[in-house]
């Protein structure tokens, strides 16, 4: 079910009720890219800024290469780049986070068209190490193994999906699960998100104490050049990469990187994810997104808006706010009763 509702006439609220800050965090995917692509045999070339009316989820395959640097652009009245819009990832949602367009594993239901190659299909989102892999620690796989056996069938609350139960999407979910809409203010960076709004501060405020926890944990950020860079902490540990389990604990950290294109049409999130009670090793995740106008047809995920016209001119309603009910879609999955 959608409503529609002004995502900046919650702004102002959201800042003074300290809404919850979900931040990701500061990496270098470059390397790790031109990995990927060895391993893919893809080359990692720019691709189109507008796609076609209906281009479903799965838009764009690789992902182009934009570096860190000066900013040309338009500025804000408070210096700020200016990035304002909305914005949706081009590869794929979150059914599985290391094969972005291999679908759900073990997925029971039968697939609308083959599954093409792995070589052929998007990268994974974990860029470094090169086998496009999280490097979990064994008992933390064999968790992430144990929800992909009973994500079909969850006959325990562990098994199902906190977003299926209207949680907020938590890091770096939040980034592929539908379109979303960036607003900046003078001192922050505003993400509305269709599962909860995230908050980057960038006044140099400390984290929030250690004791508080929060979905999508705790974001202080700064602008250098093109680049925006976010330090994550304070995170709960309940939110999940996707349907296939991945997660990070109450202990991980995460350091972002937003990188915009110069005309301000694309960007690229590099984030390194470090949690020593979890992962063997620090990990780097890369995200490509892209900008969308009015001059891009509505989408039923990335671009979830309405046009209006007025004296002939195209004007661009507001995002759409989704509001949650659990079991109201088909993520909502419930287990099968047993035959007696």
């Amino acid at each position: 079910m959608k409503h529609r509702m002004s995502h900046r006439q919650l702004a102002a609220l959201s800042l003074i009720l300290g809404a919850i800050v979900i931040a990701p965090i500061v990496g270098t995917a470059a390397e790790a890219t031109k990995a990927q692509s060895a391993k893919t045999g893809q080359e990692q070339q720019p691709a189109p800024t507008q796609p076609r009316a209906n281009p479903g989820i799965e838009q764009e395959k690789t992902v182009p290469q934009i570096a860190s640097g000066k900013w040309a652009g338009k500025r804000l009245p408070d210096g700020q780049p200016d990035v304002q819009g909305h914005w949706s990832n081009t590869i794929a949602n979150h059914n599985n986070f290391t094969d972005p367009q291999g679908g759900i594993p073990g997925d029971p239901a039968p697939r609308r068209r083959p599954l093409p190659p792995r070589d052929e299909r998007a990268p994974s989102r974990v860029s470094d190490p090169a086998d496009g892999q999280v490097p979990f620690q064994p008992w933390a796989l064999e968790k992430v193994k144990e929800f992909q056996a009973n994500f079909h069938n969850p006959v325990k609350p562990q098994y199902v999906e906190p977003l299926a139960r209207c949680a907020p999407g938590g890091i770096p979910k939040s980034l592929y699960w539908h379109g979303y809409e960036i607003a900046q203010y003078p001192g922050y960076v505003v993400f509305f998100f269709n599962s909860g709004t995230r908050i980057i501060h960038l006044d140099g405020k400390p984290h929030l104490p250690d004791n508080i926890k929060l979905w999508n944990g705790d974001s202080r950020g700064h602008w250098e050049g093109n680049t925006l860079v976010v330090d994550v902490s304070n995170q709960n540990g309940k939110a999940l990469f996707g349907r296939t389990g991945e997660f990070i604990s109450e202990n991980g950290h995460i350091q972002e990187k937003y990188i915009f294109s110069p005309d301000a049409t694309r960007y690229n999130y590099e984030a390194v994810l470090t949690d020593p009670t979890v992962y063997t090793r620090p990990f780097t995740v890369t995200i490509p997104a892209r900008k969308w106008t009015e001059k891009d047809a509505a989408n039923g995920w990335h671009f979830e808006v309405e046009h209006a016209k007025h004296s002939g001119k195209n004007i661009l309603l507001d995002h759409y706010e989704r509001t949650c009910a659990e079991n109201n879609g088909g993520f909502g999955l419930g287990a099968v009763e047993a035959k007696k």
